[in-house]
């Protein structure tokens, strides 16, 4: 019963955390190579993922989570309701929820480090929202106001893809290295070879599925702000969100809400872009749609605690 919990809350997380927690990586590298053959974009995230997993199982004697899963032993016993955090996981991605894999997931498994992870993201979200409008506001009439006013060309676009591809593969591995702990916290910290190309599988199976579909509900929260689809501005805003990601995984190794930095990134971005470019607009609505995404993140927190406590008080009275 117990191996049976574990490995199919395994598969759960994986395509939870995959439809999650991915496109909010992934989702401008979609959005601005829409003409593209899936199975193409699924080849290079893949060959990524595939290569940051097995760098972190050598390099980490068998623990593919980069260490972030010390504090996170495996229950005794492996209880029926330890699925449940995927599930419900699945069922907000479905609503367009951005809600946290790290609250939701980890937190089940040791609810002790929740204060540590809400304030690495909390100092996560600032981190990016600062850093987006700083950046954003010296480069808006430089470069972003360009890019709306002049359509890219032939020659430029070759330029732009090799670097968007090259800022979009660091990004994703630094991704990786932070969310591979929601994915992995169900199987055993130092995994056999034969764990690991099982689990490698899986995901990179659930990944193609994820991308053949366009990016699935959470793409709308991408699709709405302010030329994301033109690859040149998606490649200064993976570059940013790699950058700060990069800072935190130097930072320590306590899990953090990848979720976070990127509505933060996104909202810093958008700020900048509206009170540079378009001045004399009102901002109701930016502002109304900016907090609509904050609204939804602090709901997945919220959630994500409720449930925890919720479900493990269920189960231990019963």
């Amino acid at each position: 019963m117990e191996l049976t919990v574990m490995y199919l809350g395994f598969i759960l997380a994986a395509y939870s955390v995959v439809g999650n927690d991915t496109i909010q990586t992934l989702g401008t590298f979609l959005s601005s190579n829409e003409r593209k053959k899936w199975w193409v974009l699924w080849i290079f995230a893949g060959s990524i993922l595939a290569i940051t997993l097995i760098y972190g199982y050598i390099t980490h004697n068998g623990d593919v989570s980069y260490g972030r899963l010390v504090k996170y032993p495996l229950p005794q016993p492996f209880a029926w309701y330890y699925i449940l955090p995927p599930i419900v996981l699945m069922l907000l991605t479905r609503t367009g929820i951005p809600v946290s894999t790290s609250f939701l997931i980890l937190t089940f498994f040791n609810e002790k480090n929740l204060t540590d992870m809400v304030v690495k993201s909390m100092s996560g979200y600032l981190v990016a929202f600062g850093t987006a409008i700083v950046l954003y506001l010296i480069i808006s009439k430089s470069v972003e106001k360009k890019f709306i006013e002049n359509p890219i060309t032939n020659k430029q676009r070759n330029i732009w893809t090799a670097l968007q591809w090259l800022s979009t593969g660091f990004l994703w591995s630094q991704w990786l290295i932070q969310d591979f702990a929601n994915i992995y916290v169900y199987l055993p910290r130092t995994l056999s070879v034969w764990e690991l190309i099982g689990s490698l599988i899986i995901i990179l199976a659930l990944l193609a599925y994820i991308i053949a579909s366009k990016g699935g509900a959470i793409q709308s929260i991408i699709r709405s702000k302010t030329n994301t689809v033109d690859i040149r501005a998606a490649t200064l805003i993976d570059f940013t969100y790699g950058i700060v990601l990069f800072y935190f995984k130097e930072l320590n190794n306590v899990p953090m809400s990848t979720t976070w930095v990127f509505i933060g990134i996104l909202a810093g971005r958008e700020i900048a872009l509206n009170f540079v470019l378009r001045r004399n607009e009102a901002r109701k609505d930016m502002f109304k749609s900016l907090g609509k995404d904050l609204f939804k993140v602090f709901i997945g927190l919220v959630v994500s605690i409720a449930l925890v406590y919720g479900v493990k008080f269920i189960a231990t009275s019963l």
